[in-house]
């Protein structure tokens, strides 16, 4: 009887899954800098050659899991959004969201603190234009309803982008996150709200 073979594309992206699932743990427990090739490509039933085939190298497999998390966050981001009763009101939410996500632990660890040592500047990784155009595009149409003050709609997205990036770093890296988390998100929604027309939104 014959074995029917699996077609190459999808034992690719098998190898690729399995690679970045073993990766991702790793990195979540012990950190970039302690995960070991040889530790996840034996949890994965692999060799470092495949890791090599695959990433080039453990950067190129971090790099694969931070663009994994990321995808997964704007997910979330995007349903937090999505339930909200008004364009503004889901924008503050989506934005104060990402703050708060920063309590996550595979977050906070891979992509908060270990993501810019190893990968640098956030705002040079890949996704970071496709964040700066989401916000764009929610200032415009805010500013053409006379929601927000008027602005440069790239500019203030650089600027909101840059703020929430730095305040969920600071609680990735606080000593206390949870009580860290609660004083950025207050004073970041302070800093929102002061791109209101009238100072408040509508309920």
């Amino acid at each position: 009887m014959r074995t029917a073979h699996k077609p190459r594309s999808e034992m690719i992206a098998e190898t690729r899954a399995k690679l970045i699932a073993a990766a991702r743990r790793a990195f979540a427990t012990v950190g970039y800098a302690n995960a070991s090739m040889d530790d996840f490509t034996a949890e994965a039933g692999l060799t470092r050659g495949a890791l090599y085939h695959h990433f080039g190298d453990k950067k190129g497999l971090f790099e694969a899991v931070v663009a994994q998390i990321d995808t997964e966050m704007c997910e979330r981001l995007n349903k937090i959004s999505s339930r909200a009763k008004t364009r503004w009101q889901g924008f503050l939410d989506e934005n104060i969201g990402y703050v708060e996500m920063a309590l996550d632990p595979e977050i906070q660890r891979i992509v908060l603190r270990d993501g810019p040592a190893v990968l640098g500047d956030p705002a040079l990784w890949p996704n970071a234009n496709n964040c700066i155009s989401s916000l764009t595009r929610n200032l415009a149409a805010l500013k053409e309803e006379g929601v927000v003050r008027d602005m440069d709609p790239d500019a203030m997205a650089r600027l909101i982008s840059g703020a929430s990036l730095y305040a969920a770093q600071w609680v990735a890296n606080s000593d206390d996150p949870a009580a860290t988390s609660i004083k950025a998100v207050k004073a970041f929604r302070a800093l929102m709200e002061g791109l209101l027309v009238d100072g408040k939104a509508d309920a």
